[in-house]
C-alpha cells in the first residue's frame, strides 16, 4: 500500500508579548508540543525542517535545534524563502515522507521578533527591495504591497470599507481563541480612522509583530490510522512563484497564488467549491482580498463585496482565517504562515470550539513570502 502523507502533531505557542522568551525556547516548546499531540518521542523524528531567525541570526538553524533538542535525525535542513516558508517546510516535508526517506518529519518555526528585536524588526523590514532599482527610492514592505492596492481602488475593485470589513472580521475571530496577541474588538470606525501607513493601507490594515512559535509534525501512515490521535491527511500541495521584486512584477492583480492553488487542487481532484474554510496568509487586509480573487475563489472585483457581507465569518459562507489570522492571531516570522497551517489542522479535527467551522472536511493553508512573490498552497482533509 503505498505511503500517505499525514499531519500527526501540531501545536503554537501562546502569542504576542513573550520576554521571556527566545527564539530557542519558542522552537523548543512548540517541537515538544507537536511532539506530545502526536504521542511521539523526541527519538521517533528523523526528519527535521527549520525556517530562520531575525531575532537570533543562525548559520545553520536546523543543527542548532537539532542538538538542543539532543536528537539525531537523518535529515535536516533550513529554509529561508520569507513568509512563505512555513508552507514549504510542510511541502518538503510530504515529500520526504512519501519517499519513504523520512517516517516522521518536525517541521519548526518561531521567533520572538517583538521583544527580543526592538526597532531592529523596522530596520530589517526597511531593507526589503532591489538594492538599486527600490531602496535607494523609500521603498517599504508596506509600500510595495500597497502599490497592487491602489490598483484595485484606482479599478473600482476595493475600498476602504472593504479592508475595514476584513480587519474587524479577523479582530472578531482572535477574540474566540485563547492564544491571540489581539483581542481587543475593532470597528469600521477604528479601522478608518487609524494612523495612514501607505496609502490606501492604514495601521489596523497591517500585521502585527509578535512573539511565537508552530510546529507541524508530518508522518508516514500506511492506514491513516496508525497513531494515538486522529490524523489528517496532505491531499496536495503546490508553488507559484512570479517574480522577487515588485517592480520585476508581471502583474499586479495576479500573482503566483493562482497556480499555486490551482496545482493543489488538480493534484488533489478538488474544486474551489469542495474547499470549507481557508486559512491564507494575510499580511495586510487587501492582500487577503486582492490573493482570494488570483486564486479564483472570487471573481475581479467581488472579494471586497463579500466581505462586507459577512461572508468570511466563522458561520459564514466561505470562514477565513478563524484563528484571527496574522492581522490578529499573530505574526512572527515564519510562524506567521505556520500558524495557518496549524489551525486548517484544528479545524479538520474538530478542535477549535466557538470558532469551529461546521462540518469542515476540507482545509486550504496558504503562505506568502515576499511582496506576492513566492506562494505555497496546501490542501488538507480529515483522514
Amino acid at each position: 500500500m503505498a505511503t500517505k502523507a499525514i499531519v500527526s502533531g501540531v501545536h503554537d505557542t501562546q502569542v504576542g508579548a513573550l520576554p521571556e522568551s527566545t527564539c530557542m525556547s519558542l522552537h523548543t516548546e512548540a517541537s515538544l508540543g507537536a511532539l506530545a499531540d502526536a504521542g511521539l518521542k523526541p527519538s521517533d523524528i528523523d526528519g527535521l525542517l527549520t525556517a530562520y531567525s531575525f531575532a537570533s541570526p543562525q548559520l545553520m538553524l536546523g543543527g542548532v535545534l537539532a542538538e538542543y533538542l539532543g536528537i539525531r535525525p537523518k535529515v535536516n535542513a533550513s529554509i529561508c524563502m520569507g513568509g512563505m516558508t512555513g508552507g514549504l517546510l510542510v511541502r518538503h516535508a510530504e515529500s520526504l515522507v512519501s519517499s519513504g526517506m523520512c517516517r516522521h518529519v518536525l517541521c519548526v518555526t518561531g521567533d520572538n521578533r517583538l521583544t527580543g528585536m526592538g526597532e531592529r524588526v523596522q530596520a530589517a523590514l526597511a531593507d526589503v527591495g532591489h538594492e538599486q532599482y527600490e531602496q535607494p527610492y523609500g521603498m517599504s514592505v508596506p509600500a510595495a504591497f500597497a502599490m497592487a492596492a491602489q490598483v484595485y481602488f484606482h479599478e473600482g475593485w476595493l475600498n476602504g470599507d472593504h479592508l475595514a470589513a476584513v480587519a474587524v472580521n479577523q479582530r472578531a475571530n482572535a477574540a474566540l481563541h485563547p492564544q491571540s496577541h489581539m483581542k481587543k474588538p475593532i470597528t469600521m470606525d477604528d479601522v478608518r480612522r487609524s494612523k495612514l501607513i501607505a496609502s490606501p493601507l492604514r495601521m489596523l490594515d497591517c500585521c502585527l509583530v509578535s512573539d511565537g512559535g508552530a510546529a507541524v509534525l508530518v508522518s508516514a501512515s500506511e492506514t491513516g490510522r496508525d497513531l494515538p490521535k486522529r490524523a489528517v491527511e496532505l491531499l496536495a500541495t503546490g508553488e507559484g512563484h512570479t517574480h522577487e521584486h515588485i517592480f520585476a512584477a508581471p502583474s499586479l492583480v495576479d500573482f503566483g497564488c493562482r497556480e499555486s492553488v490551482a496545482d493543489a487542487l488538480g493534484r488533489a481532484g478538488l474544486k474551489h467549491s469542495n474547499v470549507d474554510c481557508a486559512h491564507i496568509y494575510d499580511c495586510f487586509t487587501s492582500t487577503l482580498l486582492i490573493q482570494l480573487e488570483s486564486m479564483g475563489f472570487y471573481q475581479r472585483g467581488a472579494a471586497g463585496p463579500a466581505a462586507l457581507a459577512g461572508e468570511f465569518a466563522i458561520g459564514g459562507k466561505f470562514p477565513l482565517n478563524t484563528n484571527g489570522g496574522l492581522l490578529s492571531y499573530g505574526s512572527s516570522g515564519a510562524a506567521g504562515g505556520m500558524f495557518h497551517v496549524v489551525e486548517a489542522v484544528r479545524q479538520l479535527r474538530g478542535e477549535c470550539g466557538a470558532r469551529q467551522v461546521k462540518d469542515a472536511e476540507v482545509a486550504l493553508a496558504h503562505t506568502l513570502g515576499g511582496i506576492f512573490s513566492g506562494h505555497c498552497s496546501i490542501l488538507m482533509g480529515r483522514a
